[in-house]
């Protein structure tokens, strides 16, 4: 019989993830497979950890990130340190130099994948980066291979374990700070949360899978993002009575074109919190767990599940790539096209204000809500707050936010308004996906 095969791998980063991975590696059955190099900065204290247990005494451990891009015996590189630059430039040599590549660096993906992916296919070589969204979750092969044969219209759902965690943390009776000070001794939250409480992550992973899914190249910095910091205690309690939770959700939605053709025009896409009826699959998600649901026109709602967050299951999701390398796994490749991002979506609106309270509030609120068209739906008011500083919610009947917008934007100079009213979309009930 042939001599196997081996595939020699040199690991960028040791943090984590990267650890994690010479973990999984160590614990697998994959006799074809080798880690022969790694990069990291402050390599000594590295190479001397516990976690380093896990490393052959034979691989080579290096500060100098050429020791890896230019070595012989490295056929590909595993980058498990996240970011833009020097990543980018860093990857572009290794592809160039004929060595594939996996990574689970999602900011990546999202803004340059499209160049990196050319240059991989003019080497022949592989890209592959199923570790870039959902953690753990098979959500790329299963969107890239599985579905490939379905026309995807709409992908949804939630790409972030940190919000999951501090939105279940608030839904169970934590206040923000409190859910947040948690995720970040626990590790699922950075001393600057900003990418993950403000949705930066979340729209980067969407992206990503708009481009599998939807074939949509989108701009990370066209689609709209909203934070959750702005959520509170009072939102759940409001949302409880409605029937629904609060979830931090990303969704991107081919839109048909307004002629008889239905050509698709542009891609609808927003992250940011948005009430959640209780009958969807999308409240069900708690703490750290990612949940991913694709409507197609064929196969219809296909759900993906999983917890996102965490080494141990992003690396789980690093040694598939890895494997599939080994094992010359060819993925389906089909053509994605630009397309102009709109957040413009079409739903109702949950509306919660803060005000000092005083004859005429409903009236002036009404008033703003019929001068743009927008119809109020119910208005939600608990007793027991302080009339100098009184919240209440409106919700209305479905239209776009561009409306809500223009109403939030002449509500706000209202002189009983103490802060600036909170909206969030609600997902509506017999939206497919949700069946």
């Amino acid at each position: 019989m042939p001599m196997e095969k081996v595939l020699r791998v040199g690991l960028l980063g040791f943090g984590t993830v990267g650890s994690s991975f010479a973990e999984v590696l160590a614990a697998s059955e994959a006799s074809d497979i080798r880690l022969t190099r790694i990069f990291n900065r402050n390599v000594e204290r590295k190479c001397t950890s516990e976690r380093a247990r896990f490393v052959p005494s034979d691989v080579v451990w290096t500060d100098r990130v050429e020791d890896v891009l230019e070595a012989d015996d490295v056929d590909v590189v595993v980058e498990l340190i996240g970011g833009l630059d020097p990543i980018e430039a860093w990857l572009h040599t290794a592809l160039h130099a004929g060595k594939s590549v996996v990574t689970a660096n999602k900011q990546l993906v999202a803004h340059r994948g499209a160049a990196l992916f050319a240059l991989a296919a003019e080497k022949r070589v592989h890209l592959l980066y199923g570790a870039a969204v959902a953690g753990g979750v098979p959500v790329i092969p299963g969107v890239a291979q599985g579905l490939s044969g379905d026309r995807i219209r709409r992908v949804s759902g939630i790409l972030n374990g940190t919000c999951n965690y501090i939105l279940s943390r608030m839904e169970a009776g934590a206040d923000y700070s409190e859910a947040l000070a948690a995720a970040q001794r626990l590790g699922y939250a950075e001393a600057n949360p900003s990418a993950d409480v403000d949705g930066f992550d979340a729209r980067a992973k969407l992206c990503i899978l708009s481009r599998l899914a939807l074939r949509a190249e989108l701009d990370p910095d066209t689609v709209p993002a909203q934070t959750i910091s702005q959520v509170s205690a009072i939102d759940f309690a409001y949302a409880k009575e409605l029937g629904c939770t609060i979830r931090q959700v990303s969704r991107a939605e081919l839109s048909p074109g307004p002629d008889a053709t239905g050509i698709v025009e542009k891609v609808s896409a927003g992250v940011g919190p948005m009430l959640v009826p209780r009958s969807s699959p999308i409240a069900w998600s708690q703490g750290t767990q990612n949940m991913v649901v694709t409507s197609g026109q064929f196969g219809g709602d296909v759900v993906f599940s999983g917890h996102g967050a965490g080494g141990h299951p992003t690396a789980v999701a690093v040694m598939s790539d890895v494997l599939a390398v080994a094992h010359d796994s060819s993925p389906v490749r089909l053509p994605a096209h630009k397309f102009t991002v709109s957040g413009n979506a079409l739903a109702p609106h949950y509306l919660r204000f803060i005000v000092a309270d005083k004859p005429g509030i409903i009236a002036a609120i009404a008033g703003a809500l019929a001068k743009v068209g927008a119809n109020i739906d119910s208005i939600l008011q608990h007793r027991g707050y302080d009339t100098n500083r009184l919240p209440f919610v409106v919700t209305t009947e479905p239209c776009l936010t561009s409306t809500i917008e223009n109403a939030i934007t002449e509500m706000s100079r209202m002189d009983f308004m103490l802060e600036p009213p909170l909206c969030m979309q609600i997902l509506v009930v017999d939206d497919p996906e949700t069946n």
